[in-house]
């Protein structure tokens, strides 16, 4: 028998069946004539946002990263909780101008923009975070070409990483942004193009649960901020420090302190050197804003058992989920949070697996987790599907399609 994750905090039971939002999954379910069903929780989402306001400075803008999740009810609601967004697409750039937000808050980073994306962004008025300075030279000359004056951040690539962050994104060589020591350089090129210059976004990693780490990571992002804006010689408009924050998947994992990492960084905000003292700073958030807030629900179409083992077969899978069937970065495979929404307050009776409906032994949602008895026609639930699931999972793989999404 293997663990299962911790469920989130948020939801709850309503006659025996899982309930999100105040309302039964099964009644979810017959709404939207089926699963499978990613269900996002309004109400989890704007309380996570007001912890988040809560225990950080009122100086820190609150960003969201929409590669976490694009649904575009999400986007709409966001746009009464948040500061801004950030995207690393023409992709994404064409949501957020769909879901009507304000380009002048949105900001652009990636390390492989094509012209035509650049040009979008230029025309739209929105942030280019520029990762290298060929980029920062086709980003002036589409200006130019264009007529129109471009609003250019640099993206550092820290000397530093974020201590056990799930994914290291500064630190050593690395695809994205410019390495610290050649970014005044380039800071005098963007100013002397006549470009309006947006500052800094320092990035050093994703998924972290230590607040010490984020902590420490902030100091240092800040301290380098510091030094660069020194160097360049230039005022810094505007800092984004990254985010970095985790949530807990697996068994064992202990949410982020958030009330210690905002304590620390209003100590540092109260210390700021020179160059930073009028500087905005934010922080951009994806999975730590929606990833438990959503839930993936798939039915049982078969019970059977091989070898002795039960494997309850659902009309879901890793095409939807692929981060919960290990297969989404994770080195060792671990269980998700995962139930019988049909059965969520019932004691475990047995050892089973959970696994889709795709011809390949990847497809397992919950390996040799303890849950109630399922049978065919009971919903199973994944919990943390909030971020990272629909959109980053291979919805076509064997003609199977995308899953319906739905905000209560």
């Amino acid at each position: 028998m293997k663990p299962l994750g911790p469920v989130p905090a948020g939801y709850g039971a309503i006659d025996g069946v899982l309930a999100v939002g105040g309302r039964k999954v099964t009644d979810l379910v017959a709404q939207a004539d089926g699963t499978p069903l990613f269900v996002y929780s309004a109400a989890m989402l704007r309380e996570r946002v007001a912890q988040l306001r809560a225990a950080m400075p009122q100086r820190l803008a609150l960003h969201y990263a929409i590669k976490a999740n694009p649904f575009v009810p999400i986007l709409e609601l966001f746009s009464e909780l948040v500061d801004g967004y950030d995207i690393a697409s023409g992709g994404e750039l064409e949501i957020v101008t769909q879901a009507g937000i304000d380009p002048s808050i949105v900001s652009f980073a990636g390390p492989g923009k094509r012209d035509r994306e650049i040009e979008s962004a230029i025309g739209a008025g929105v942030t280019l975070n520029l990762e290298s300075e060929a980029e920062a030279a086709r980003a002036i000359a589409i200006a130019e070409r264009v007529g129109k004056t471009p609003r250019l951040a640099i993206r550092v690539n820290p000397d530093f990483d974020l201590k056990g962050s799930g994914m290291k994104m500064g630190g050593g060589a690395k695809p994205f942004g410019l390495d610290a020591e050649r970014v005044p350089a380039l800071v005098r090129e963007v100013i002397a193009s006549g470009a309006e210059w947006r500052g800094f976004h320092i990035f050093a990693g994703s998924q972290a649960l230590d607040a010490e780490a984020v902590a420490d990571t902030q100091a240092q992002t800040l301290a380098l901020a510091a030094r660069l804006a020194r160097e360049s010689n230039a005022p810094l408009p505007h800092c984004n420090l990254g985010g970095g924050f985790g949530i807990p998947y697996f068994p064992g994992d202990e949410a982020l302190d958030i009330d210690m990492v905002g304590e620390k960084l209003g100590d540092q905000f109260d210390n700021l050197p020179a160059e930073l003292a009028d500087t905005q700073f934010c922080i951009e958030l994806g999975r730590y804003l929606v990833g438990e807030a959503g839930v993936y629900l798939a039915t049982v179409i078969d019970r059977k058992e091989s070898h002795g083992e039960v494997f309850l077969v659902t009309d879901g899978g890793m095409h939807h989920q692929l981060a919960a069937s290990g297969n989404f970065g994770t080195v060792v495979r671990r269980n998700y949070p995962a139930a019988i929404a049909t059965k969520f307050d019932a004691e475990p009776q047995e050892e089973a697996s959970i696994v889709g409906c795709l011809c390949t032994p990847l497809d397992r949602l919950a390996d040799k987790g303890h849950f109630p008895r399922a049978d065919v026609g009971d919903t199973i639930a994944i919990f943390c599907a909030g971020a990272y699931g629909a959109s980053a999972s291979p919805a076509a793989f064997l003609g199977q399609g995308p899953a319906l999404e739905m905000l209560v």
